[in-house]
């Protein structure tokens, strides 16, 4: 036995020697090819990075296949042959090779499946050399994915990402012109569909029914009886339906872009192939193509090369497919360019409005991105990628010049009157900001008012267009200025022509009203927009439901949501005062006179004003208790216009319902303090106000005050002395109050309400003596010490003899708690007629409001003064 295998190896010895000396060049292959499989497998088995691996088995597998696959035919090397053994030694020699090529591959792929990658490059370097032996390296590739769906069986995952290229490779090759390529093309992939298919997440659940199911089963019959592989043969059909069956998202992606390349790179004949399998794949599962948007994008760069026209039709059709499945992606990738698109942008919009169905997504898309303020970013735009170039983000703009394209084909017309109301107004928003960022200075066309006009002549608003034309509106549109009026106009042109859109647009703006806290300029839109409608629509009786909005704007946080509103309630009052329950709306009103805004203020006692004089008599006298108190907060407000109109309207107030001085007593009583010390206000109108509205109040105290202030230059102080008689002749029981409100006015910053207030609570003290308690003197001296240190020294002068006279009135109550309640109860209709106590004659009696002469008696010594001096006259003039 020695000796025979002793002897074969020496005939083989000479056998390999002859073929070395005879066919030199097939030989050095064969040398090469055992060199290259053993660096590939060294490198396999070492503990390198996967990566590095790759790499390094990726050059050396290139070079192998070179070495192999450029050998001459091997017909060719027969005919070179001289003896009928050569003729066998170089058909063994030349299986020898090409089998040690293809079981480096097996071995490579029977550990790790990720090295399929090496067949999709197989393929690459065989398309670049047609030299090479192509159907020697189809049959190759087609073993080693067979040999791959048989070993993936027993696995419970797979890692095979380069299935979608290689589909793609394998795919383009099952067209091949030659039928000796598509035979084994088709082999190919079809096995690659039996590994994706196990690949696929029901792999384990799959393979678990598999081994459990009743052989009498029909469903337990393999899926590889779904499809054969001459399907595939020149049938882009077939090809397309079961790529994109089997292939998920991920993979899918892959082969999609894989023939977009194709489509741009390859001859023209190749190129209208891919199309077409492209085409059809799109069609029927371009739902699975998750990123569409890096296809656009590549689509838009190669539509800035020069191509031939039938591939832009191609890679335009591309766009409008994708448009058809996933418009949404589309859509956001085309509106993320550099503001102003150029050319090959709009050519792509375009192709978008060719695809009619996904028309009503389109629109709903874009009017997501045109409810933005453009140069900033908005949180409410939730992507995976950041849509904004450079630090501004220009997509609304962008979003509005697409409209522009959109709105002027005429099959968009449907899908625009469904989103007409939310158009209009975001494009009407969309005109003002474009007027704040000056956007004429970037293009001389305004987008947002070119869709505006489309939109209204497509949804057969033509002659609301022209109207505005007209009156000049798009031309003022580029001032800010006029946006507020613009909206004003355009809302009430509609209104004029009664547009069809009406019920469906005041629905939307109702819904708008109530979203949560949105931009200014949104509100204020919404506002104008929305009353106009009202104002033209609803003359009686006015809905219910939006003066609840109008509760809701009164006093909204935007100063200008609040005046318009006020507004609007004024100008449609008539129709608001029948509403059942518009007191809960002239409720909201007052609240609104807390507003830090002066203006919304003003305009919401002009409104209540407005309301009061239509509302009914049972409204108002339930009411008036609360507006009367809601006046007096303002009575010392630090704006002087404000102060006179809440002076002012609380007097009107009182004469319209003087038959309920009952009710309003205890206010008018509280209200006596500011109207007396305002009388020395640095404003004629509020000194005016003060004049008219005490004279109002006479009759609830029996006091002829006319004689007093029908002049202009009256006496204060009998003004003061005069009043608080009456006061405590018909009201002696509300001193404590009177006395705790002038108090407050001590602490006040200007200087002539605290003079005022020394003045005044000065005679309460006097005239009320017998009706105060020990503890309200107490209360009465610690805040007049406080102005013994005043920086004005006339008023520290004034305090001084104010505090001495406390003190003579505290002497004089020294009696006990019960006696002096029961005093006070006994001293309601007491008249004291006493002289002047401060010679002051206040700022009118001099006839300016600038110049101020007091004449305040000076005292010497520390003791009290006596009952003599405080009541003797002083020299009054």
């Amino acid at each position: 036995m020695e000796k025979t295998s002793q002897l074969q190896a020496l005939q083989a010895s000479v056998k390999w020697r002859r073929m070395e000396m005879k066919n030199n060049d097939i030989w050095n292959i064969f040398c090469k090819v055992l060199s290259h499989q053993t660096m590939i497998l060294a490198v396999n088995s070492s503990f390198v990075d996967p990566l590095e691996q790759f790499d390094t088995q990726l050059t050396t597998a290139e070079e192998c296949f070179k070495n192999v696959f450029s050998m001459p035919d091997l017909e060719t090397l027969k005919k070179r042959q001289t003896t009928p053994d050569d003729i066998q030694d170089i058909e063994e020699l030349y299986e020898i090779i090409l089998t040690t090529f293809e079981n480096t591959l097996l071995i490579l792929v029977s550990k790790d499946l990720y090295k399929l990658q090496l067949l999709r490059e197989m393929i690459i370097w065989m398309n670049r050399e047609t030299s090479y032996l192509q159907e020697r390296v189809m049959n190759i590739i087609g073993r080693v994915l067979k040999f791959s769906s048989r070993k993936i069986k027993g696995r419970t995952s797979v890692d095979a990402p380069c299935m979608g290229h290689l589909a793609t490779e394998l795919a383009m090759l099952c067209n091949h012109d030659d039928l000796s390529i598509v035979v084994p093309s088709s082999l190919a992939i079809y096995y690659l569909l039996c590994i994706v298919k196990y690949q696929n997440e029901d792999l384990c659940a799959y393979m678990m029914m598999e081994l459990h199911l009743p052989e009498n089963c029909s469903c337990s019959a393999p899926f590889e009886n779904e499809f054969v592989p001459t399907m595939f043969q020149r049938n882009n059909a077939a090809i397309a339906m079961y790529v994109g069956e089997y292939l998920p998202p991920y993979l899918l992606n892959d082969f999609v872009y894989g023939l977009l390349k194709k489509l741009c790179n390859t001859p023209l004949k190749t190129a209208t192939k891919a199309a077409s399998l492209l085409r059809l794949v799109l069609e029927d599962y371009g739902s699975k193509v998750t990123r569409a948007a890096l296809i656009v994008d590549y689509i838009r760069k190669q539509l800035k090369i020069k191509l031939p026209n039938s591939i832009r039709h191609q890679l335009l059709q591309t766009v409008t497919l994708l448009t058809r499945t996933c418009p949404q992606k589309v859509v956001f990738q085309l509106l993320d360019y550099t503001f102003p698109v150029d050319s090959t942008v709009l050519e792509m919009w375009k192709a978008v409005s060719s695809e009619i169905d996904s028309s009503p997504l389109v629109l709903k898309t874009i009017l997501t991105v045109l409810k933005g303020k453009p140069g900033q970013m908005e949180a409410n735009i939730t992507t995976l990628k950041r849509f904004s170039l450079g630090d501004a983000n220009m997509m609304p703009v962008t979003a509005a010049q697409a409209l522009c394209t959109l709105l002027s084909v005429p099959e968009y017309k449907k899908a625009a009157a469904q989103f007409f109301p939310q158009l209009l107004i975001a494009l009407i928003l969309q005109l003002h900001y474009n007027s704040e960022m000056n956007l004429q200075n970037v293009t001389e066309q305004c987008f947002a008012q070119e869709a505006l006009r489309l939109l209204l002549r497509s949804s057969g608003l033509q002659q609301v267009d022209d109207d505005l034309q007209k009156a000049d509106c798009w031309n003022q549109f580029s001032n800010v200025i006029f946006h507020h009026y613009g909206v004003y106009v355009i809302a009430k042109t509609l209104s004029e022509h009664n547009f069809t859109q009406f019920p469906e647009t005041l629905q939307y703006l109702y819904k708008l009203s109530l979203e949560g806290p949105r931009r200014t300029e949104d509100s204020v839109t919404t506002v104008i927009f929305l009353t106009e409608l009202l104002n033209n629509f609803f003359k009686d009786p006015f809905p219910q439901e939006f003066l609840a909005l109008f509760r809701t704007w009164v006093n909204d946080p935007n100063p200008t949501v609040s005046k318009l509103s006020l507004q609007k309630i004024s100008s449609m009052s008539v129709v608001i005062n029948k509403v059942s329950n518009v007191k809960e709306l002239i409720l909201c009103i007052m609240e609104s006179f807390s507003s830090k805004d002066k203006t919304v203020i003003i305009q919401a006692m002009n409104t209540l004003r407005k309301l009061l004089s239509g509302v009914n008599k049972v409204t108002y006298s339930f009411l008036c208790g609360r507006i009367a108190s809601s006046y007096y907060l303002l009575m010392d407000h630090k704006t002087s216009s404000i102060r006179a109109m809440a002076i002012r309207h609380f007097g009107e107030l009182l004469q319209e319902m003087n038959q309920y001085t009952w009710m309003l007593k205890p206010i008018v009583i509280k209200a006596m303090v500011p109207l007396i010390l305002f009388l020395e206000d640095t404003e004629i109108t509020v000194v005016r106000a003060c004049k008219s509205t005490l004279n109002i109040c006479a009759p609830y105290f029996k006091w002829q005050s006319s004689a007093l202030l029908q002049d202009e230059y009256y006496h204060y102080e009998l003004v003061v002395l005069s009043i608080c008689n009456c006061l405590f002749n018909s009201y002696g029981n509300y001193i404590s109050e009177i006395i705790y409100a002038t108090l407050e006015f001590l602490k006040s910053s200007r200087s002539y309400l605290r003079k005022a207030a020394v003045i005044l609570v000065g005679y309460l003290a006097k005239l009320g003596s017998y009706l105060l308690l020990r503890d309200e003197i107490e209360v009465m001296l610690k805040a007049m010490e406080k102005m013994l240190c005043d920086q004005d020294p006339s008023i520290k002068r004034m305090a001084d003899f104010t505090y001495m006279l406390f003190r003579e009135v505290a002497n004089e109550v020294k009696d006990s708690s019960l006696k002096q309640r029961f005093r006070r109860l006994l001293s309601f209709f007491q008249f004291k007629n006493i002289p002047l106590l401060y010679s002051y004659k206040g700022r009118e009696a001099f006839g300016s409001f600038n110049e101020i002469e007091e004449h305040v008696t000076e005292f010497k010594g520390e003791e009290p003064i006596s009952s003599k001096s405080t009541t003797e006259p002083s020299n009054a003039t």
